[in-house]
């Protein structure tokens, strides 16, 4: 297979039109598979995806269209460029133009995608079969997986971009049940190579969460304090951030629109001292590192296929807990008289005096709700960023800064906007595996929280 450097340098010498960019992104994915406590599949999946954008010159402005490929041989190149062609004076000029970046070198060009594979696993295997074994002695079912994933981003272009980033990532996923499956609860950890994952912990977790769901409490809905795990954070915080283009706020469709026009930046949103910010070169949490340019394949209300080569640096979308950056294009940027601040592949939430684990948050709860997890998390209204999902694999009632035990899952009705104004206690930030969106973002780093007031709206009979 030909190497994507040689390929983009084929793509972008044969382009004739005036600019042409590729995406290539080269991916391996290892992964390990269990159900009833037996492993079940093991495997490597090699994937290849390849964008050719073509830009043309149009009525004082620039059009651009766009051909994306599983891959692409030698033969193929002339065909592809001409359907790029053919895509871009199709749309007309572009209401995103803007020049293009040229001659931006970024990363070590020449080295080829390094590969993962099934002996990242070694580091847990051995713990893994330990956990297997002793659940099966104890009637404990154990469902799950660990995958490992290298990314490799490639961007060129006719114009001089030659960019280029690796993105190593991994995680474990294990859902524990009682033998009757009377009891479901779910531990997750994200990861660079699996040096950081304790079986052990996962293993103690499973067990405590399923000793306390056999004593049950029925309660009804309402409103409750509720300490949230940073994986239940990061899936709201993910949403909010996926509702915060900044044009879409300054055109009055969002819940960052300011009443009378505008945007809402400069307006304080929570209670307490918060920070929440993308930094590329984040390096207080090892490996919560990503690419510092931007690699578009397609334009949309977070992207342009004219940021391509981009620089991405640090953007605070919280500061102390004020609102003081929505996500940018750098079109968008012109039209909102406000900053060009592009999305990142990391998301990172601090709370000034946050402290302490996920275990040192229920002491200081009197009366309230542990989640475990939130799951089908969809939206509700669009001006306040109401949103609506499940409770999963078990709620447990808090009293007196003690578990008593595990009550019904619930619907619930709140919107992430909301809950920054409402933040009663916080823990450390720690990097995170959320669970609904786990396949989305997997450079997160959230603390838990307890939240005032969340809002249980009914009463769930699912688990």
């Amino acid at each position: 297979m030909i190497s994507p450097q040689d390929l983009i340098e084929r793509i972008t010498s044969a382009a004739t039109t005036d600019d042409c960019v590729v995406v290539i992104s080269e991916k391996t994915q290892a992964n390990l598979r269990w159900a009833n406590s037996t492993l079940t599949t093991n495997g490597v999946i090699a994937e290849r995806s390849i964008t050719v954008i073509a830009f043309i010159a149009v009525d004082g402005g620039m059009a651009a269209g766009s051909v994306t490929r599983t891959d692409i041989n030698i033969g193929d190149i002339p065909t592809v460029l001409a359907e790029a062609s053919a895509a871009a004076k199709a749309s007309g000029a572009a209401e995103d133009f803007v020049p293009l970046a040229k001659s931006v070198v970024s990363g070590t060009w020449q080295d080829a995608h390094n590969p993962t594979g099934p002996e990242v696993f070694a580091k847990i295997a051995p713990d893994l079969g330990d956990m297997f074994a002793r659940s099966v002695a104890d009637k404990i079912e154990l469902f799950g997986y660990a995958e490992h994933t290298n990314a490799t981003t490639f961007v060129g272009s006719k114009g001089g971009l030659r960019l280029r980033y690796d993105l190593p990532v991994g995680r474990v996923e294990m859902t524990g049940k009682s033998h009757q499956r009377t009891r479901s609860t779910w531990d997750g950890v994200a990861t660079r190579d699996f040096s950081n994952v304790k079986i052990a912990n996962i293993d103690a977790n499973i067990r405590e969460r399923l000793n306390w769901q056999a004593k049950k409490i029925d309660l009804p809905a309402g409103r409750y304090d509720t300490i949230m795990p940073s994986g239940s954070v990061t899936d709201l915080l993910t949403y909010m951030m996926w509702m915060s283009a900044a044009r879409d706020a300054n055109e009055g469709r969002s819940v960052f629109s300011k009443p009378g026009g505008g945007t809402r930046i400069g307006e304080k949103l929570s209670n307490v001292s918060m920070q929440l910010f993308s930094d590329p070169a984040y390096k207080e949490i090892a490996s919560l590192e990503c690419a510092p340019f931007v690699a578009n394949a397609s334009s949309g209300p977070f992207s342009s296929v004219f940021d391509n080569g981009q620089s991405v640096k640090r953007t605070d979308w919280l500061k102390n807990g004020e609102l003081t950056s929505l996500i940018q294009t750098r079109s968008s940027a012109v039209a909102t008289s406000l900053p060009y601040t592009p999305i990142s592949d990391n998301l990172i939430m601090k709370v000034d005096g946050g402290a302490g684990s996920l275990n040192d948050l229920v002491k200081k709860v009197n009366h309230g709700l542990l989640l475990t997890t939130m799951w089908y998390i969809r939206m509700v209204d669009a001006n306040t960023l109401l949103l609506t999902g499940l409770t999963r694999d078990g709620v447990y009632y808090v009293k007196d800064g003690e578990v008593q035990g595990a009550t019904n899952n619930f619907r619930w009705n709140d919107s992430p906007v909301s809950v920054l104004s409402r933040v009663i206690h916080a823990g450390a930030t720690e990097w995170t595996q959320a669970r609904e969106w786990a396949g989305d973002i997997d450079r997160a780093a959230f603390p838990p929280l307890v939240i005032k007031d969340f809002n249980m709206s009914t009463v769930s009979p699912g688990s």
